[in-house]
């Protein structure tokens, strides 16, 4: 079964190849088109330039994947797009590439979540820990702990309140002068920086629940900045490490919780943030004190991709899942009903 993943939900632009079979699948071919150069003039993403450079780009994209795989279009079974949430108008470029593309080919378009996308994503380069297992999400506006009961059960345990980790880390970043997107920027800046230098909160950390919220973090740090010296570059290299350890102990210790409430030994993280190498090693230091195994995609598939679209239309296809025959793009798409749209 191959599939042609096509992922345009925000500012990359992706396709990619899956194939799999009795044995197991593998990509066999992928490509990524950053948006990050054109949007840092910015400071953030515009939504109409990100529909504009998808259109411009996601036909050489596909076309490079397909010679990659070596795979003529009679030769794919369906094309997998992300159908939500996301971007509307970049969304719709993808939706309607694809259906076009299918019409011409005959080929099923199935559409895809991408949150499941991202959920789904570590069992690219590796198997999938048995269920249930508890998901940390943690993708541009979105942070969300999970439990998975299969392919198409979740169970949201926790989501955040107001900003997610994503937008606290560039909104931080634009507080110190940082381009974006911030939360690599965060994390460079951070690499020489003392954490403890600068008493920033945890919200909500001790709360008896599995939500988040980081606007009270954000508010911290604005009124933390405005004492700072900002050509003092070990104020500024501080400052960030001590967002960053914030950011993440939070992260970290409610995962712990969540998957301790939920009866799981085992905890996957996907999203951009998954890529964040504090998270990683406090991930590294405190789950096996609790007894958790960690999941965790390459960093190059913790980002907006296209093989996770692909791969998580094969496990649906797999599981015997349906796809609905009507379907629309959607901006905003619960992740407890992926297989509805």
């Amino acid at each position: 079964m191959n599939i042609l993943g096509i992922e345009t939900s925000c500012d990359e632009t992706a396709a990619a190849i899956w194939s799999s079979g009795r044995t197991g699948g593998r990509l066999l071919a992928e490509r990524v088109a950053s948006q990050i150069a054109t949007h840092a003039r910015y400071g953030g993403v515009v939504p109409e330039v990100a529909s504009r450079e998808h259109l411009a780009v996601l036909p050489g994209l596909v076309s490079d994947v397909m010679q990659q795989s070596g795979l003529g279009w009679h030769e794919l079974d369906s094309i997998a797009v992300t159908a939500g949430p996301g971007l509307m108008g970049a969304l719709l470029v993808g939706t309607a590439w694809a259906r076009a593309a299918g019409a011409v080919h005959d080929i099923p378009v199935l559409p895809i979540h991408h949150m499941e996308g991202h959920l789904l994503a570590p069992g690219l380069d590796h198997e999938l820990p048995p269920f249930p297992f508890v998901t940390l999400l943690v993708s541009g506006g979105h942070t969300l702990l999970v439990r998975v009961d299969g392919i198409g059960q979740y169970t949201q345990l926790g989501q955040t309140i107001d900003d997610a980790a994503g937008e606290c880390f560039d909104k931080s970043a634009r507080l110190l002068g940082l381009p974006y997107p911030g939360g690599p920027e965060i994390s460079k800046l951070a690499v020489n920086g003392d954490a403890q230098r600068f008493p920033l909160p945890r919200p909500m950390l001790n709360r008896d629940n599995l939500d988040f919220s980081f606007s009270g973090l954000k508010t911290a740090v604005m009124y933390a900045v405005k004492d700072i010296d900002m050509t003092d570059a070990q104020a500024r290299a501080d400052m960030a490490a001590g967002v960053e350890a914030a950011i993440c102990e939070v992260l970290v210790k409610k995962s712990l919780r969540a998957c301790s409430q939920a009866g799981s030994a085992h905890l996957l993280i996907a999203g951009g943030v998954a890529a964040n190498r504090t998270l990683r090693r406090m991930l590294d230091a405190q789950a096996p004190t609790h007894g958790v195994g960690v999941h965790l995609p390459r960093p190059e598939h913790c980002t907006d991709n296209a093989a996770m679209i692909a791969y998580a239309a094969a496990c649906r296809l797999q599981h015997g899942l349906e796809f609905p025959e009507n379907w629309d793009a959607r901006p905003r798409w619960p992740l407890q009903k992926p297989g509805k749209s």
